[in-house]
């Protein structure tokens, strides 16, 4: 804890108590981000997954093509063998010149059936080489989500215990704070995303940026310092680590400080 003479004697316990509110903020951000990367992590599997249905789909279509021109096939090949049995039982040339078109027609459905199948078969290989490597690829995000899944859930663990253990710290760390000030500490921080105090330094407030009258900042560093000191542009309550140099004149254009009994 922060001891240097000048200061106001709370300001160590309260910027020890920044620190630990800090940091107890920044863990149950962290554990309120895990629900959502395991769903990240899930939505990656149900990726995987979605891409090997899709694949097997496609394959089992390409296999249901490929025995329905498998049946065309065989079926024109039946009809022609059929009219070829026909046309010798024919009497008259017209009978066997309709027969003879009727053979044509049906070699020709099996030249184009022939052809479909085959492009089927062709398609149906690369459907093959889809499927495999969608199903290596699921494989593969199992066992790597699986790997994350477990990751997190130790990561999670490990972040309540800090969390626990920060907790615990807390409640030392605010019980030698007077009451009015807890009170006065909890309402700036939580206006300010937890954050209470800011470094009055090289004749700024560090937590905005504005301009601290010279004779605030003497009085932040002055021996028997028992007043709290807030920057009125931000509300922060402020303190100085480093010794502050006499100043000249006020200048009061811009921003100043006031005691924090003045202000709220």
């Amino acid at each position: 804890m922060l001891n240097l003479s000048g200061m106001h004697p709370a300001i160590p316990r309260l910027l020890e108590l920044q620190t630990i509110d800090l940091h107890i903020a920044a863990l149950r951000a962290e554990l309120d981000s895990f629900p959502k990367r395991v769903q990240d992590a899930d939505l990656k599997l149900t990726g995987a997954r979605n891409a090997v249905a899709a694949a097997r789909e496609a394959h089992t279509h390409g296999l249901t093509e490929r025995k329905k021109f498998e049946l065309d096939v065989q079926q024109w090949k039946d009809r022609a063998k059929k009219y070829r049995e026909q046309s010798g039982a024919v009497k008259t040339n017209e009978a066997y010149k309709a027969l003879q078109h009727e053979i044509t027609n049906a070699e020709a459905e099996v030249a184009k059936a022939e052809d479909r199948q085959l492009e089927i078969m062709m398609s149906g290989e690369d459907a093959d080489r889809r499927l495999k490597s969608a199903e290596t690829a699921l494989s593969q995000a199992e066992q790597s989500i699986a790997a994350e899944r477990k990751e997190l859930h130790a990561q999670h663990a490990a972040k309540k215990k800090q969390l626990d253990a920060a907790l615990a710290e807390r409640q030392p760390a605010i019980a030698p704070i007077p009451e009015d000030l807890r009170v006065l500490y909890e309402r700036i921080a939580k206006r300010h995303h937890g954050v209470a105090l800011a470094e009055a330094r090289d004749g700024q407030c560090r937590g905005c940026g504005m301009r601290v009258l010279p004779h605030i900042l003497q009085q932040l560093i002055q021996d028997a310092n028992d007043e709290l000191f807030r920057c009125e542009s931000c509300g922060l309550i402020l303190y100085s680590l480093e010794p502050i140099p006499a100043s000249g004149p006020e200048t009061g254009s811009g921003s100043a400080a006031s005691s924090a009994s003045s202000s709220s």
